[in-house]
């Protein structure tokens, strides 16, 4: 692909996600019109609208990797990697969340779990460092836990598309939910959390 048709690509990305958070139903046509091109130019890019709906996804998995991968650099204490990595993810997965409930009716939630495997695997290996230095306590393998924590980053995120979480406490809610689930006390873990968000 040129850079002149990589840079038209991301731009209908860009105005997709626009169009598809302010309209779940939004069609090529209407993405087309956003953007300013024709269908056909859109369809040169993305040959369906779930093809367009899973680049988008993907976009936003590798978004969330680089958060991920960013938040555990250069930390020691397996708490606050777990902690700084929810926050981190929950930045980038709020922006994404609508998205996230269209997703589920277009790529499925297995290509969903399929893509953000390289993110699970990540934390995976982080969590069995907290099991084995005694930091997270479990009845769970690391490799459980860390589905526990990305089904709490879903859970949030369809809690807040559905009015009963506000946006701005649930990146909180994710860091403390998952550090009470890896056996962290609760206490311990709302102060921890507190002191990320105070930095």
């Amino acid at each position: 692909m040129t850079g002149r048709a990589d840079a038209n690509r991301r731009r209908i990305m860009d105005i997709a996600l626009a169009e598809l958070l302010r309209d779940a139903d939004a069609s090529m046509d209407q993405i087309a019109r956003a953007a300013g091109v024709v269908r056909r130019t859109v369809y040169g890019h993305f040959p369906s609208r779930d093809a367009l709906i899973g680049a988008l996804v993907d976009d936003a998995a590798e978004a969330v990797a680089a958060a991920q991968a960013e938040a555990l650099r250069d930390v020691e204490d397996p708490a606050r990697a777990l902690a700084r990595s929810m926050l981190a993810v929950w930045d980038i997965a709020d922006g994404y969340r609508l998205l996230i409930s269209l997703a589920q009716r277009s790529v499925t939630v297995e290509g969903i779990h399929r893509r953000l495997e390289p993110v699970r695997r990540e934390c995976a290996a982080m969590l069995q460092q907290g099991l084995d230095a005694g930091r997270f306590v479990s009845p769970l393998p690391a490799v459980a836990l860390a589905y526990v924590r990305e089904q709490i980053l879903f859970g949030l995120m369809q809690a807040v598309n559905d009015g009963v979480l506000a946006p701005q406490d649930a990146g909180r809610s994710a860091a403390v939910t998952a550090l009470t689930a890896a056996g962290v006390p609760a206490a311990e873990s709302a102060e921890l959390v507190a002191d990320l968000l105070s930095e």
